[in-house]
């Protein structure tokens, strides 16, 4: 059997989810608000560039499976410190959700819980990756791939709007204060 080797698109998408994941486990101690969000900015596009160049043989292209291992108390603290770090900025009207496109009424969202469960997507991944042989490595990838396609691409898209919105309402109050 041909050995298989993780290729070097497949080793900086798990290195960005490492670094993804601990930025928001650190998001409350570490970072001010508009440290955070420009952080995320500058985390989140790398991301989904990388998800969507991860490259798994024909020969591993199978169903695989992340089992869910991140703590549901875990979770909903990183939610809430990143919740209570972005204050009222956290919530924004969201306008990709199914059901808009039945209701006249807008649909709100929160920042804090998007980037929380791609949190948990990327921690379960890791998690599951973690001393495992390529060949198990490829084909989590795989899994995280479709996931990605599926279900948090989309996410980290959207979230990305009121991110870019906070930094830039940061950057107008900054220059605004220069001329008072």
């Amino acid at each position: 059997m041909e050995q298989v080797q993780i290729n070097n698109n497949s080793l900086a998408f798990m290195a960005l989810a490492n670094e993804y994941c601990q930025a928001l486990e650190q998001a409350r101690d570490e970072y001010g608000q508009l440290a955070f969000v420009n952080a995320m900015l500058r985390i989140l596009p790398r991301i989904y560039i990388s998800a969507s160049d991860i490259y798994v043989p024909e020969a591993l292209l199978e169903e695989a499976y992340i089992d869910n291992r991140l703590d549901e108390d875990y979770y909903d603290s990183v939610r809430r410190n990143i919740e209570n770090l972005l204050g009222p900025d956290d919530t924004y009207l969201e306008v990709f959700h199914q059901d808009m496109k039945y209701s006249d009424t807008p649909i709100a969202q929160s920042v804090a819980e998007g980037l929380a469960d791609i949190y948990q997507v990327l921690y379960n991944f890791l998690d599951s990756v973690r001393d495992m042989p390529a060949d198990v490595t490829m084909a989590m990838l795989t899994a995280v791939k479709e996931d990605f396609r599926s279900y948090w691409g989309q996410i980290l898209c959207n979230v990305m709007r009121p991110l870019n919105a906070i930094a830039a309402g940061s950057q107008i109050d900054a220059d605004a204060d220069v001329f008072d």
